[in-house]
């Protein structure tokens, strides 16, 4: 017989039961290295995995609930360069998880479409998301401002991320990354950019510091990359996507402004100084924003959500154990 080990969900990315003489407390370092530093972000389940309900809640590292999407900052010092990264879909799982930007503290939930949950098809011959995907929080791409380089509006959505390092990080980890090139996927009319990265943390990062590292050191996965976004929704019986200047992946330095425009759309949509229609910016730590709440609110609102005790999951969520 088979035993399914209860999931323990982190901001340090474990995957399985611990004892609890082998978990991390708050704030313990993650490791030896450079780029390694405080433990700052931690996840909270409530609900059953695979389910509706289910979302993933953020702390800080004092324990309060806060919001990936607004209150992890976008750089993570003043010399711009490096970012967070939200991670919320891990490298070779289908489950369509995704930042809730329409409810309060934004938590991450699993996508659904006509009351059922989605999961992306294999991309031949891949299982499931061939990158660590997530967003840079502080990002949003505005759908009523239409992008100059590729004449169609945004998404609606924080910017998006293809994290191409060597691990398996996990759902609701918060990593910092090297931004690498960006590409534009055009999706049903709307500009969808996806930002090249690798984590900081990554054994070979240290090589990696434009799109042409990628091309030099990861041969074949722009490759992949660009086939893998050109064909994932077929399946579900859409057309192929398309991309702006006819797929080609642009450098680093095209990637920062793009972040840097989001980011400057972002804090209009947090200081209310442009229509962000259903977008919910629930914040505890952007103090000059009129969508500002206290620690009580914060917490007011998780209550909100059923709290299951008995977490379990099905196979698909056991794959991995740590990164």
């Amino acid at each position: 017989m088979r035993v399914l080990l209860p999931i323990l969900r982190t901001g340090w990315g474990w995957r399985a039961w611990a004892p609890a003489a082998a978990r991390l407390p708050p704030g313990t370092s993650t490791g030896p290295g450079p780029h390694r530093a405080m433990a700052l972000y931690r996840t909270e389940e409530r609900g059953q995995p695979y389910t509706p309900d289910y979302r993933l809640f953020f702390k800080n590292v004092a324990g309060d609930y806060i919001s990936p999407f607004h209150d992890i900052p976008l750089r993570v010092d003043s010399t711009e360069t490096l970012f967070n990264m939200v991670v919320e879909v891990p490298r070779w799982t289908n489950a369509k998880m995704e930042i809730a930007t329409k409810e309060p503290l934004n938590p991450i939930k699993q996508d659904t479409k006509d009351g059922k949950l989605r999961y992306v098809a294999n991309v031949f011959p891949h299982k499931g998301y061939i990158w660590n995907y997530g967003a840079l929080p502080q990002t949003w791409e505005d759908p009523c401002r239409k992008d100059n380089s590729t004449d169609c509006c945004g998404d609606n959505d924080p910017i998006d991320v293809c994290e191409i390092g060597s691990k398996v990080l996990s759902c609701g980890e918060v990593i910092r990354v090297k931004i690498l090139g960006i590409l534009a996927l055009i999706d049903q009319g709307e500009t969808d950019w996806k930002i090249i990265a690798i984590n900081v943390n990554d054994p070979e990062a240290s090589k990696f510091h434009d799109i042409d590292d990628v091309k030099k050191y990861k041969p074949g996965y722009l490759e992949a990359t660009l086939n893998w976004l050109r064909f994932y929704k077929v399946p579900e019986g859409k057309p192929e996507n398309q991309f702006a200047f006819n797929g080609e992946f642009k450098n680093k330095a095209f990637a920062l402004e793009v972040i840097k425009s989001t980011h400057e759309c972002w804090k209009a949509l947090l200081m209310k100084k442009c229509d962000g229609g259903a977008i919910n910016c629930t914040n505890v730590q952007v103090c000059d924003s009129p969508f500002h709440c206290t620690q009580e609110e914060a917490r007011s609102i998780v209550e909100l959500v059923s709290s299951s005790l008995n977490k379990e999951s099905n196979e698909e969520g056991m794959v991995y154990f740590g990164s």
